[in-house]
């Protein structure tokens, strides 16, 4: 089964260019874990994004909310929010459609202030559950599906269609009744969040303590656990085994460097605790890896 590799920048920043070539728009098909991880990330990205589920059940994590998305359902991911993603119940391959968008391209220029901007700035507004037996949430995801066709075929004006299709998509999710809060609690909790992840991101190859990401978001060792087991179902030390684990994962499809130097290079102070902790996370060892990814590479070029 082909792997693909989805890339983030040491800021947890989605890294995949979501446009194309006029348009600040990008719709993708993405078959959870064919990901070299299994699954997907934790990341964030400024642009809006439109699930459609097409096969299996997934799970999604979005800031310190777990969503269910069964097959024919879909959801939406705001702007900026960190959420990552994993197949549920091991059945199915699960296949997602995955719609992303410039919040500036949703309605003209002259109305974004009006009708994205509170939407996009609402702190009670990290997602939303698109359901397929709603009549607005039909008609969301069916334009979903026109604007991954028109996206791929580029018919004449296809451009204008794609433009309408968001257009309506944005109409019936801001008119669906939602009504919305600005806790500025909430927006420093986000704000903390992330600068404690982005500073991980950046020193993961040094020796990290507790302390330090505790002071990167100005908070007590207490709280910064808190915040971690609350948003990120996990303790801050794991995400730093498993953010290391994630830049070896990189590492080892480069053939320059040995083992014994992707485990030191991502932060680990030993070779054999390197090995046990990837294959505690991946279910395979880093040098089986490799080979593993080799052959996928060769069978791809003779493809």
């Amino acid at each position: 089964m082909l792997k693909t590799e989805f890339r983030i920048d040491q800021n947890g920043r989605e890294l995949t260019e979501h446009r194309t070539v006029t348009l600040p728009v990008a719709c993708y098909k993405t078959t959870i874990v064919r990901n070299v991880h299994g699954h997907i990330p934790l990341h964030w990205h400024d642009e809006l994004q439109f699930v459609l589920v097409v096969q299996g059940e997934a799970l999604f994590y979005v800031n310190d909310q777990k969503i269910v998305v069964p097959q024919g359902d879909g959801v939406f991911i705001n702007s900026g929010c960190m959420h990552m993603a994993e197949e549920r119940g091991k059945k199915d391959n699960c296949i997602y459609l995955c719609l992303n968008v410039s919040p500036h391209f949703v309605v003209p220029s002259e109305l974004y202030l009006k009708y994205v901007h509170p939407y996009i700035s609402a702190t009670n507004l990290p997602y939303l559950h698109i359901k397929r037996e709603i009549p607005w949430g039909a008609q969301v995801l069916n334009a979903i599906r026109h604007v991954k066709k028109d996206l791929d075929e580029q018919a004449p004006f296809y451009e204008m269609h794609v433009a309408s299709s968001l257009l309506t998509i944005w109409k019936h999710l801001i008119t669906s009744g939602y009504a919305l809060e600005y806790d500025p609690s909430e927006i420093i909790r986000n704000r903390r969040m992330k600068d404690m992840v982005e500073w991980i991101h950046l020193h993961s190859a040094e020796p990290i303590k507790l302390e330090d990401i505790a002071r990167a978001g100005q908070l007590s060792r207490s709280e910064t656990c808190r915040y971690f087991k609350q948003m990120l179902k996990t303790t801050p030390m794991q995400y730093v085994i498993d953010y290391r684990i994630q830049k070896s994962v990189e590492l080892l499809q480069l053939q320059e460097r040995s083992i014994t130097e992707i485990a030191y290079e991502v932060g680990f102070n030993s070779t054999s605790y390197f090995i046990n902790q990837f294959r505690k996370s991946m279910q395979i060892t880093p040098l089986k890896f490799r080979r593993k990814m080799e052959l996928r590479n060769k069978e791809g070029i003779e493809q």
